[in-house]
């Protein structure tokens, strides 16, 4: 791998997979794969949403949020990471790392917050279908997607900014893929306990706050589905629902991994495929979970292909 003169170069380095060189190229296979498959999905989906008169809906506007946020948050990260997993130089700039965490942290906590208003209408859609399109009112889906975003990017600015502010003795070697925040406050030459337990308090409540609304939402969800009278009926409910426990199951249990296990046991290798698995295999698999198991996408979808091929 090549080293930087330090002297001059004030970036870092992210070691990421260098360690194991022969993983690199399967790496490199795998996650461009990924990738692509991630790119078509999501874009299927946001497109499918504005397309189809029948998926504009508070679903599937929440839906094209989270597949709009998926594209953002691979993006962010996954580019770069081919190129190093190909190269020697493992370096990022100083800004293209701040600009990096920023970017990818503010997209996973508007993600946790996002899944959680997805629960609420969810809960909406099944426990109020007399009120729903009054609950679930365009406005007030524009104003929690607006407020997921906001406050999501609050938390990462702050967490960036307290992050870098951290002296790191000219230590500039991330043992990471992408500049995240456990891994950089390794790098620091001071204590940085007040650092991680402000980190654990803010992400108690950014992913488990989510949970909770959640886990209420859908023991209200499952209730009501026990209660309806046809078979038909509780499968098209449970597998609407289904596919978002998934995600959530998928998402959740890695981001909870990552940031509340106290830094004493945080493990370096562990920490590189949990990583991987939030910011490359769930967004990948989001499009696949909500389309094998709703009828109304697949639907869409045959009529946008049949549209474009009568159009011939």
């Amino acid at each position: 791998m090549e080293q930087k003169n330090g002297s001059s170069f004030t970036g870092f380095v992210l070691l990421g997979f260098s360690d194991r060189p022969q993983l690199e190229l399967v790496l490199f296979v795998v996650l461009l794969i990924f990738y692509l498959f991630t790119l078509l999905g999501n874009t299927t989906i946001i497109a499918l949403s504005h397309l189809d008169p029948h998926l504009q809906t508070p679903m599937y506007f929440f839906l094209s949020n989270l597949s709009f946020l998926d594209l953002c948050y691979t993006t962010s990260t996954v580019p770069q990471l081919l190129v190093h997993l190909r190269g020697t130089d493992k370096s990022i700039s100083f800004g293209g790392c701040v600009a990096q965490m920023f970017v990818s942290l503010g997209l996973g906590s508007t993600e946790c917050i996002l899944l959680g208003v997805m629960a609420f209408d969810r809960y909406a859609a099944i426990c109020r279908p007399l009120h729903y399109t009054v609950v679930m009112h365009p406005r007030l889906c524009a104003l929690m997607a607006s407020a997921s975003w906001v406050i999501g990017f609050a938390n990462s600015l702050l967490q960036t900014v307290l992050t870098f502010l951290v002296p790191r003795c000219g230590r500039n070697k991330i043992d990471h893929f992408l500049c995240e925040v456990p891994p950089l406050l390794k790098l620091a030459c001071v204590d940085t306990t007040a650092n991680e337990s402000e980190l654990f308090f803010v992400s108690v409540i950014i992913l488990l706050i989510p949970v909770a609304l959640i886990t209420f939402s859908y023991g209200r969800i499952v209730r009501a589905v026990l209660r309806i009278k046809s078979s038909a009926g509780q499968r098209k409910a449970f597998g609407t629902c289904g596919s978002h426990i998934t995600v959530v199951s998928l998402f959740y249990g890695t981001a909870i991994y990552a940031y509340l296990q106290p830094s004493n046991n945080y493990s370096q290798d562990h920490g590189k495929f949990v990583s991987l698995f939030y910011t490359i295999v769930t967004p990948m698999v989001n499009p696949v979970i909500y389309t094998l198991r709703n009828k109304d996408v697949t639907g869409a979808m045959k009529k946008v292909f049949c549209r474009s091929h009568d159009s011939r």
